[in-house]
C-alpha cells in the first residue's frame, strides 16, 4: 500500500534537494511505484545505477538524498562470505561489530569495511508498506531465501547461490513454539543437512546403501539452539523427520539434499555493492551523517584507503596583505576547491584544521588525480 501524499512530498523534496542528471529521480519513482516488494527490499545502489544506466556516484547521492527526504531506510549489513547470509542488520554505522557468526556456515569472521560489510536502502514503511517491513509474517521460503541470503553471492559458473540453494532444498517450513511436524523426505545418496535458520542447531546424516536398516520415523528435537537426532545415518529412501521445536520461540527449519557427504561449497563471488568503506568515502553521507561514527571500543578495520592532506602556502603572508575579511573569502574559496575536487574524483573531506584539509580516497589512482587538480587551486 502506497502513502500518496507522503510519497509525493517526499519525491518533491528529493528533487529539489540537487540538481540531478535528466530522468533520474523519475526512475526512482517507478521503482517505488511499480516496483515489487523484493525490488524495494535491500536495494544495491550500484546495481540500480548499471539498471539504469546512472552514474554510480549519483545513484549513491540518490539514495542518500533519499533516505534524507525519508523515501526510504539504510541498512548496514554483515554478509557471510560462504553462503551470503545476512548474519546481522543495522541501522546505525555506531551499532555495527566486526565479530559475526554465520549460523548457516557455523563459521567466524571478522568484518572489514572493504569486505562483508554491505549498505542497501529498503522502501519507508511511512512511504509503501511492503512484506519484508514484517519478517515474522514471511513465509518460510521468503524468510531464508529473501530475508536472510542476499542476491549477490555467484557461483565459479556465475549462477546466483541463492537460486542454487533453492535446487537442494527438500522441505522448508516455520515451526511454532511447543509444536511438532512431520517432514517426509526422499532420501538419495549424498547427505541430508537438517538446518534452523536462524540457530547454530541442525543435523548432518550420510546417506549410503552400506548404513544398512535404519528407522523409517527419526525423531529431532530443537531446543534453544541445539539439535538433537536420534539416528546418525540414513539408507536412501523415504524417511519421516518427526521434528520438535521445544523452544520459546518459532524457527524456521528445513531439510537440503546434499550431492556427497564430503559436499564443500566453492568459495563464492560477490556483484558489485556499496561497501562500507566507499560510503564513508562519500561526501554525500559525510555530510547528511554527521553522528554516525564508529564505536570506540569496538573499531573497524579498513584494508586500503589512501589519505591526501594539504595545506595552504603563505597563508599568514595572506591575510597581513589583503586583510581579514578578504584573505578569509579566498580560503573558504580554496576550500571549496577542494572540496569539488575530492567529490569529482570519489572521495570525502573527513577534516579540516585551520587552513589543512584531510580527504580519503576508496583509491589511489583518484586520490592522485584529486591531488593534481588540488595543486591549480
Amino acid at each position: 500500500m502506497i502513502d500518496e501524499k507522503k510519497l509525493e512530498e517526499r519525491l518533491v523534496a528529493l528533487e529539489a534537494a540537487k540538481s540531478w542528471s535528466p530522468r533520474v529521480v523519475s526512475r526512482l519513482e517507478t521503482l517505488l511505484r511499480s516496483g515489487t516488494d523484493e525490488a524495494l527490499y535491500r536495494i544495491n545502489p550500484v546495481q540500480f545505477a548499471t539498471d539504469k544506466s546512472i552514474a554510480e556516484a549519483e545513484a549513491i547521492d540518490l539514495f542518500l538524498h533519499a533516505c534524507v527526504a525519508g523515501l526510504f531506510d539504510m541498512d548496514w549489513l554483515l554478509v557471510c562470505p560462504m553462503c551470503s547470509d545476512v548474519v546481522e542488520s543495522f541501522r546505525s554505522l555506531r551499532k555495527l561489530h566486526t565479530h559475526f557468526h554465520c549460523h548457516l556456515c557455523q563459521s567466524d569472521y571478522d568484518a572489514a569495511l572493504d569486505d562483508y560489510i554491505a549498505v542497501t536502502f529498503t522502501v519507508s514503511p511511512a512511504v509503501r508498506s511492503i512484506r519484508f517491513h514484517q519478517p515474522d509474517t514471511l513465509s518460510a521460503w521468503d524468510f531464508v531465501f529473501h530475508y536472510k541470503l542476499t542476491p549477490g553471492g555467484m557461483l565459479p559458473d556465475g549462477v546466483p547461490w541463492r537460486e542454487a540453494a533453492k535446487g537442494l532444498v527438500r522441505v522448508l517450513t516455520r515451526i511454532d513454539p511447543g509444536s511438532a511436524v512431520n517432514l517426509e523426505v526422499d532420501a538419495a545418496e549424498g547427505a541430508l543437512l537438517g538446518q534452523d535458520f536462524e540457530s547454530d542447531a541442525q543435523f548432518f546424516f550420510p546417506v549410503a546403501s552400506a548404513a544398512g536398516a535404519t528407522p523409517s520415523h527419526v525423531p529431532v528435537m530443537l531446543d534453544g539452539g541445539r539439535c538433537v537426532a536420534a539416528t546418525t545415518a540414513i539408507a536412501p529412501g523415504k524417511v519421516v523427520f518427526d521434528v520438535r521445536n521445544a523452544g520459546r520461540l518459532p524457527v524456521v527449519f528445513g531439510i537440503l539434499q546434499l550431492p556427497m557427504a564430503s559436499f564443500e561449497r566453492p568459495r563464492l563471488r560477490f556483484t558489485p555493492s556499496l561497501s562500507g568503506k566507499r560510503l564513508l568515502m562519500t561526501q554525500t553521507f559525510r555530510d547528511f551523517f554527521r553522528s554516525e561514527v564508529i564505536s570506540a571500543t569496538e573499531g573497524i578495520a579498513v584494508l586500503d584507503v589512501t589519505l591526501v592532506f594539504t595545506d595552504l602556502k603563505g597563508s599568514t603572508a595572506l591575510y597581513e596583505r589583503i586583510g581579514d575579511l578578504n584573505a578569509y573569502i579566498q580560503v573558504q574559496r580554496h576550500f571549496q576547491h577542494l572540496l569539488d575536487a575530492t567529490i569529482r574524483h570519489n572521495g570525502a573531506v573527513t577534516k579540516t584544521i585551520g587552513d589543512a584539509v584531510m580527504a580519503a580516497f576508496s583509491t589511489s589512482a583518484d586520490a592522485v588525480q584529486a591531488a593534481l587538480e588540488m595543486r591549480e587551486a
